[in-house]
């Protein structure tokens, strides 16, 4: 499910970025990028509504894909803090067999 999830986030996020930049900015002309008028590239109702619409469709996709992608990594366990496993104790005090034998200091 999340491998899904991952290559759908993946693909949303490279149409985002070319929709994005195939929209013209404020007062430039897309007549000039395609070699004519721009509204018969993307139908008589121009460009700036078709990519307004797939922008903002891709953007929710987008948004939505890292809402999932950031639920799932949250509750995923971790190995480093797997609550199955019994926690290491260390002793309190340690046993006299266990100690190193003490060498005599000489004087």
């Amino acid at each position: 499910m999340t491998t899904l999830v991952t290559i759908l986030h993946v693909l949303a996020c490279l149409i985002l970025i070319m929709v994005v930049l195939l929209q013209a900015g404020k007062g430039a002309n897309m007549g000039a990028a395609f070699g004519g008028s721009s509204q018969t590239v993307f139908g008589s109702s121009g460009a700036g509504t078709f990519l307004g619409k797939m922008t903002a469709t891709v953007a929710i996709i987008f948004m939505l894909t890292s809402l999932i992608l950031t639920y799932t990594a949250g509750h995923r366990g971790s190995a480093l803090f797997d609550k199955s496993k019994a926690p290491v104790t260390k002793q309190a005090t340690p046993n006299a067999a266990n100690q190193p034998a003490s060498y005599p200091v000489k004087k």
